[in-house]
């Protein structure tokens, strides 16, 4: 079966909801309360008779039967009892709000979810259905939910790059709603050849963190929905910021899109609750001390690995070229690690706009006074590259080229697209030497020519323009009203 139907299904009563202020963000989230409440009843019942940790008295039955306020104070309490259950359950349910003040509108939302037979549906379609109402909620840009969802086809680009391998774990330490382990979980789920290699794929695989109690939820859902993970068992992710500490344990890969922003989320306040400085992590297994949380989230994902681990991370610009802390972390990434290749991205490819990323790819490497880094390869698919978010998005046929390149069976064995007789080359490296000779060490390389500079002809359609100036401006506004709403407040 499609899923388009069933998303389109719960995603038109969104629509009612939005009249009395339920946003996108809230309508999903009252969602994954309900379906996970609803797939329990199913598990519960035959052929599984399933413990599944929900108590009687506030089981999906005790939903169905109640309308008006009696309903509304039910599932009000329900979200109480739930948020103070172990495991997976509980944190589904931490914090957990009714933001549905209408209980007609309640009790109508119940009966959409409890028309599907939820445990019936394959976990790709399930998951599907998810994974489609997660990006409607990323495209509205008034919810902000956009900056936790990376583009899918680049995701999908960066795991097949990677090429996981089964019995190995999988961590991302800022996993927002799960996209790095779906896409691998996607990779690796053919690739079980027993029961005991399914038994690790779908329980000692992935590990993450997400300190955004909603956003946590929100991953914990789509996860389990994909069949990674158990309803009572203990949960992969942990609501701990990553980056307070070492790691516990080290991972064999780690994928990852970090919150982008040069300086931590976290601050120390005063006794009138007013900052007073940001936080910034000492930590002796860091190579420098910043409260750039990019250039912190570099480190500790080096950190994460295990002396064979390799990584796959999403950064800004700032993190190649940027002086002090991020000359250092660099030089340190070329001695100490394999930073072997770098794809530039294109602008508009982000909910967050204007944002200039690339992906750096690094094996880790055991102690060794020997530099570990021989030459970084480049991807420049930035340069005359022009995407959209709606219009014109990115597909992951667009990065297919990028991917054969890479050579995920034997990266060892490269070949270059640029010579000097092949100018409009996409793709090439530069030896060590000559990057460590550069100012600051930077690895803020581009080589092609911008033909918006020179030939009018080659500029984007005036419609893609015309989008990229809306989002633009939409974006701005959205900035404007979030510094003048801190503001009322102080």
């Amino acid at each position: 079966m499609t899923t388009t139907p069933i998303v389109q299904k719960v995603w038109n009563f969104c629509t009612i909801l939005k009249d009395d202020g339920v946003g996108y963000g809230d309508y999903l989230e009252q969602l994954t309360y309900l379906i996970f409440l609803k797939m329990a009843d199913e598990y519960a019942r035959p052929p599984y008779n399933r413990s599944v940790g929900i108590p009687d008295d506030y089981a999906w039955a005790t939903l169905r039967l109640l309308k008006g306020a009696e309903l509304e104070v039910h599932y009000i309490r329900t979200l109480n009892v739930l948020s103070t259950r172990p495991g997976m359950l509980g944190q589904i349910f931490t914090k957990a709000q009714n933001k549905i003040q209408d209980p007609a509108k309640l009790a109508r939302l119940i009966a959409l979810v409890d028309e599907e037979k939820w445990t019936l549906l394959d976990a790709d379609v399930k998951g599907d259905i998810y994974e489609g109402l997660l990006e409607r909620n990323a495209e509205d840009t008034k919810s902000g939910a956009g900056q936790y969802f990376t583009p899918r086809a680049l995701i999908r680009a960066m795991v097949e790059c990677m090429a996981p391998e089964p019995r190995k774990t999988i961590a991302d330490p800022a996993c927002g709603t799960g996209g790095f382990f779906l896409a691998a979980y996607d990779f690796l789920k053919d690739k079980a050849q027993d029961r005991d290699d399914k038994a690790f794929l779908k329980s000692q695989t992935f590990f993450g963190n997400e300190i955004v109690a909603g956003t946590r939820r929100l991953c914990l859902m789509n996860m389990f929905l994909h069949n990674i993970g158990d309803m009572i068992g203990d949960t992969p992710i942990s609501p701990a910021d990553a980056l307070i500490a070492p790691p516990s344990q080290t991972f064999d890969y780690v994928l990852a899109n970090p919150p982008f922003g040069k300086k931590s989320s976290m601050t120390f306040t005063n006794d009138e609750g007013e900052a007073e400085g940001e936080l910034t992590y000492n930590r002796q297994d860091f190579w420098a001390t910043t409260s750039n949380k990019q250039l912190n989230f570099v480190q500790h994902i080096r950190s994460m690995l295990k002396t064979t681990g390799r990584a796959a991370i999403v950064v800004p610009d700032n993190v190649l070229f940027e002086g002090g802390a991020g000359e250092t972390i660099r030089r340190k990434l070329l001695q100490m690690t394999d930073l072997h290749t770098i794809l530039r991205l294109p602008t508009g490819i982000f909910y967050a706009q204007g944002v200039k990323a690339n992906v750096i790819f690094f094996d880790n490497r055991p102690a060794s006074k020997e530099p570990q880094t021989r030459e970084v390869w480049y991807y420049d698919y930035r340069t005359n590259i022009h995407h959209t978010l709606k219009k014109k998005p990115l597909r992951f046929d667009d990065l297919a080229e990028f991917i054969r390149l890479y050579n995920p069976t034997n990266r060892h064995e490269r070949r270059a697209t640029w010579s000097e007789d092949q100018p409009e080359g996409r793709w090439r490296s530069f030896p060590r030497d000559e990057l460590l000779a550069r100012d600051k060490a930077s690895l803020d390389l581009f080589w092609l020519k911008d033909k918006s500079l020179t030939d009018l002809d080659n500029l984007p359609e005036p419609d893609e323009l015309a989008e990229e100036i809306i989002e633009s401006i939409e974006a701005g506004l959205e900035s404007l009203k979030s510094v003048m709403a801190a503001l009322q407040r102080r």
